[in-house]
């Protein structure tokens, strides 16, 4: 740990506060009260620094990527089509993601009821970008106390050059955030190439712009406020809450009554607990809660708070986990029950999803149709004296190659077709093809007739085919 906690005598972290604010005290709903964040380190703090690393690196490099003759992940908006790997996602295919953004759901469920807010702690982007400000913060202002006695000086030039460096580190990373995120959805070398050569698209640079000032506010000003105010995720996880679910908690009887002493000194003979009330657990929390005054809302489940007590335990000789990932079952003295109706619940609801999206995605069909009949007339009959139908086809190739389609028809006897039967269309094309249906008037055994339009094709050595219903009418 840095700054006074590598002090020997924690009283004398106990005096420091009287001359800082204390953020547990202040109004942490005003956005006015900045809350300083003090550098922390231990098991769970490095634990969420990895994966925060390890989810803006994935960010970064994921488009990346190549994939063929195209990027790995690719939003297509423009031709409508959704890339991700070896995977296209078609307007006609938006179920799938639909479900997709299902399964997210329902696995943030299925981990907030057992583990708690983990997903805001570790992996959350607001979360990630936000300690990553503050690691720049760290860097070019100093440590907590630094920094507080640095926004309290008056405008100098180490002050001047300090804050310049910090806030232009902070709009690269947030330029370099929102091109990566752009590259999403339009080819990564274009946004980098025509950006920096002032060749880009106004939408392009629209966007750009747009997410670069989003990513600073957020990551830079308002941190704790999009936590605290504005995320419902915040808001509505009580209702997946429960005495047995998994939270950051401080153990009271343990810890009270909570005061300053001594390494040396007898906490059992000062009528105290084990809480030595430095306040690191609050100068370390990211929303400036006191963990000690029981579960909120606004608690991330960081564990940066778990780190900085562990810390104090150990200097002072006491048994860690004052502060720990608890349940409030554990917390009463009460046996924790892991498996419950709810959790169960969630559990078989995400599986089913997760079984049937795998086998949606891999049955896609690689070759839609789409039939439209000719609402001007129901039937005609031409110069042979047959009773004639037109349609208009509309065949999809969701290929990434040219393929050649045989068109058919089931459920008709001795039909006649009028146009072309063999077609080629282009990878990702959509061929338009109107056509007309004759057959004698002997073969109808009722006005209405249901016919399917089949379509098949070569894709890999195997026949894939595609099967429309419509109704063909007569006399």
């Amino acid at each position: 740990m840095s700054e006074e906690s590598s002090n020997k005598d924690y009283s004398k972290a106990n005096r420091i506060k009287i001359h800082q604010p204390d953020a547990s005290k202040a109004d942490r709903f005003n956005p006015r009260n900045r809350i300083y964040v003090r550098a922390v380190d231990g098991l769970w703090s490095s634990l969420r620094r990895r994966m925060g690393w390890i989810a803006m690196l994935f960010f970064l490099i994921l488009p990346w990527l190549p994939w063929g003759d195209r990027q790995a992940v690719w939003f297509n908006l423009a031709e409508q089509k959704f890339h991700v790997f070896g995977l296209t996602i078609w307007p006609q295919d938006l179920t799938l993601l639909a479900a997709l953004f299902m399964i997210a759901a329902f696995a943030l469920f299925f981990v907030t009821t057992y583990l708690g807010r983990v997903w805001c702690g570790y992996t959350c982007p607001q979360t990630v970008w936000t300690f990553i400000f503050i690691w720049f913060e760290e860097k070019l202002e100093g440590a907590r106390n630094k920094r507080m006695k640095l926004d309290q000086m008056p405008w100098s030039f180490d002050k001047l050059w300090r804050k310049t460096a910090k806030h232009t580190a902070w709009l690269l990373i947030s330029l370099l955030t929102a091109m990566t995120f752009v590259s999403y959805f339009v080819p990564s070398r274009e946004v980098y190439l025509e950006v920096f050569t002032l060749q880009a698209s106004g939408a392009v640079y629209f966007w750009v712009i747009l997410f670069t000032l989003a990513t600073y506010g957020n990551a830079g000003w308002m941190r704790e406020i999009m936590c605290i105010h504005m995320c419902p995720y915040a808001r509505f996880q009580a209702a997946m809450f429960d005495k047995n679910t998994y939270i950051v908690g401080y153990d009271t009887k343990r810890g009270e009554t909570r005061g300053p002493r001594s390494r040396k000194a007898d906490p059992k003979a000062l009528g105290l607990g084990d809480c030595i009330d430095c306040d690191l657990c609050v100068q370390v929390c990211p929303t400036g809660i006191d963990i000690r005054n029981g579960l909120q809302y606004e608690c991330i489940n960081c564990g940066a708070c778990i780190d900085a007590c562990d810390s104090t335990m150990e200097r002072m000789g006491y048994a860690k986990g004052l502060i720990s990932y608890t349940t409030e079952n554990k917390l009463e003295g009460i046996k924790e029950k892991v498996l419950r109706p709810k959790l169960v619940g969630y559990g078989v609801v995400l599986t089913a999803m997760i079984l049937v999206f795998i086998y949606a995605s891999a049955n896609i069909a690689s070759v839609r149709i789409d039939i439209i009949r000719d609402r001007n007339q129901l039937y005609t009959e031409n110069t042979q004296g047959m009773t004639e139908n037109t349609f208009t086809l509309k065949i999809l190739n969701k290929t990434e190659t040219a393929h050649e389609y045989q068109m058919h028809i089931d459920g008709l006897n001795n039909y006649k077709w009028y146009g072309p039967q063999t077609v080629q269309i282009a990878a990702g094309e959509v061929l338009t093809l109107p056509i007309s249906v004759a057959v004698d008037p002997v073969e109808l055994k009722r006005p209405i007739t249901k016919i399917d339009f089949i379509v098949t094709t070569e894709v890999n050595g195997e026949t894939v085919e595609a099967k429309q219903e419509s109704r063909f009418f007569g006399p």
